[in-house]
């Protein structure tokens, strides 16, 4: 499908490398949000923060990047050393998929390794300005957060394992950590999180300053399977994939939803969108090929088209999800998403400010 060249994610048709492509574009979405002081906050559980006391599994040795954390200085704030250990927690959350594939992909490692120290850098600053504001964890908030943590451990000796690993058999130690955690959860809700919520009210008023930005062009969501020739091909390579195509038309339309012909798609379908359930999200009609935009003006939705044949034996067939018209949106039909894009760039503009606040006398050596 011609579409695909100039739409796609940047990809080279391997499923591997689209994620490898989503990976990166999501890190400098990441690195934007760190440069603002972004982090996310959670409680310290299975699913913790960053910052709080996580189990760290280097990746092996012959991983795309062998990280041995041995408590090695990586960076000082205002005196406070953080270590390697702190580097990988870090590393872990910007890409977690490290744990899955065993390893940072060498392309990826130095931007990956940067964000990480900025993020360290952040919280360190904003848990100091907790202390220095003399903010307190109550007690029964604290004993709360070490059950929590605890049962992420599937045995009593595999909770023991990793206090003796990480904090030398020490509970205090974990637990100042788990205590540092929880004041930089409480000190970014009270400096950001707390006054970043937008309003019904505000978000009316930017709705009505900004018309043009809600005023939607003519757009198809849709879904595609293709079957492509090999380069080159022969008279009896066209042949078989004519065949192909026939044979997945059968099967796609014999699918009866959105999650039938995308399951469809991963399997049998040759373009970079098969990553993705065949799904083009949204797409403005001026970017579709005219032979997409004809077989999509004459299908309803939930519909799947016959074979839209492209030069060279590129055969699509298209799943029609909705034909949205070119109008004025609705404040009351996006207003909480229009609520929660705008509390997220209040929350980055406010986390911007901290940032450059807590830096601002800040002495940063780097081991």
């Amino acid at each position: 499908m011609k579409y695909r060249s100039s739409t796609a994610t940047g990809t080279t048709g391997a499923q591997t490398n689209y994620h490898v492509t989503q990976a990166r574009r999501s890190l400098r979405l990441t690195f934007l949000s760190l440069c603002l002081g972004a982090l996310v906050v959670s409680t310290v559980s299975a699913q913790v923060a960053s910052h709080a006391p996580v189990v760290i599994q280097p990746p092996s040795a012959d991983s795309a990047v062998s990280l041995q954390p041995v408590g090695r200085p990586v960076v000082r704030v205002n005196g406070a050393v953080l270590t390697d250990r702190d580097l990988l927690r870090e590393m872990y959350a910007i890409f977690p998929y490290a744990r899955v594939h065993n390893g940072f992909p060498k392309p990826m490692e130095a931007d990956i390794r940067d964000g990480a120290i900025r993020m360290m850098i952040f919280e360190e600053l904003v848990y100091q300005d907790a202390k220095h504001r003399n903010m307190t964890v109550p007690a029964t908030e604290m004993a709360h957060a070490l059950a929590e943590f605890r049962q992420q451990f599937h045995t009593p000796q595999e909770y023991q394992q990793f206090l003796q690993v990480e904090f030398k058999g020490s509970q205090k130690l974990l637990q100042e950590k788990v205590e540092r955690s929880l004041l930089i959860d409480k000190s970014l809700k009270q400096e950001v999180t707390d006054k970043a919520t937008v309003s019904v009210a505000e978000a009316k008023a930017y709705f009505d300053q900004h018309p043009e930005r809600f005023n939607l062009p003519e757009s198809f969501s849709f879904q595609s399977i293709s079957i492509l020739p090999p380069p080159n091909a022969t008279p009896a390579q066209l042949l078989e994939g004519r065949q192909r195509a026939a044979s997945a038309l059968r099967q796609a339309q014999a699918t009866k939803s959105y999650e039938q012909f995308g399951s469809l798609a991963e399997k049998i379908s040759e373009d970079d969108f098969r990553v993705m359930m065949g799904d083009h999200k949204t797409a403005d009609r001026s970017k579709l090929p005219p032979a997409v935009v004809k077989a999509l003006e004459s299908m309803q939705p939930d519909q799947v088209s016959n074979l839209v044949e492209f030069d060279a034996n590129d055969f699509t067939i298209l799943r029609l999800n909705s034909h949205n018209p070119a109008g004025m949106q609705k404040f009351e039909n996006i207003k909480d998403a229009l609520r929660d894009q705008l509390t997220k760039q209040k929350t980055e503009q406010l986390r911007n400010a901290l940032a450059t606040k807590l830096s601002k006398n800040a002495k940063i050596e780097k081991a």
